[in-house]
């Protein structure tokens, strides 16, 4: 059985054996978090290789009470996401469908890092309520009204003194600014976004 704080050392240290130990222990779990957001396996691919060149490049600054394993999960994690957020093409419905549960998730972040962080999902309902937030203040009233609290569009205009017309306005906006924020951050969930506030 691999010592691994032996192991951490001696990355730590720059010995290339020791990298090459830690990439077979972990390189087959990376690739399957890796495919949960990005199927296609080149891709996928890259994005790992990309992480251990990383690390290798620090590894001098690599804390010893630093887990290697958690460091390249998170790591990963990063590239993960901002590879889908930086991809300009809207996937369809059935393209949707590879994205896999959510327990996976959970799975793969434990395995790594023994402890839980944000899944994509929670991100999602952060980044939902701030874009909320940032709704110019009777946009969001509005949408707090009629979406959140379940108002009638007449109630939530006979309450804000405002006509009906105005509150689907106010409607139409406040749903398509949130779309537009949640859609440039996460591509991959385009269809899901899209049924938001319905």
């Amino acid at each position: 059985m691999v010592n691994l704080i032996d192991l951490h050392k001696k990355i730590r240290e720059g010995d290339p054996e020791a990298f090459k130990e830690l990439f077979k222990m972990t390189h087959a779990r990376l690739m399957g978090y890796c495919r949960l957001f990005v199927p296609e396996h080149a891709i996928a691919d890259d994005l790992v290789q990309d992480c251990y060149l990383k690390l290798w490049e620090k590894r001098s600054s690599l804390k010893p009470e630093q887990s290697v394993e958690s460091l390249l999960f998170v790591m990963l994690r990063h590239q993960c996401l901002n590879y889908l957020r930086n991809k300009n093409v809207f996937l369809v419905k059935e393209e949707l469908d590879s994205i896999k549960d959510i327990e996976l998730q959970h799975l793969f972040e434990l395995d790594f890092t023994g402890s839980e962080q944000k899944i994509i999902e929670e991100e999602l309902i952060d980044a939902i309520k701030e874009s909320i937030q940032r709704l110019p203040q009777k946009r969001k009233t509005v949408l707090i009204k009629s979406k959140l609290e379940g108002l009638k569009n007449k109630d939530v205009a006979d309450e804000l003194g405002i006509s009906i017309k105005a509150v689907e306005k106010h409607l139409h906006q406040a749903k398509e600014q949130i779309r537009k924020q949640l859609i440039t951050k996460y591509p991959r969930l385009f269809v899901f976004i899209l049924t938001l506030f319905i």
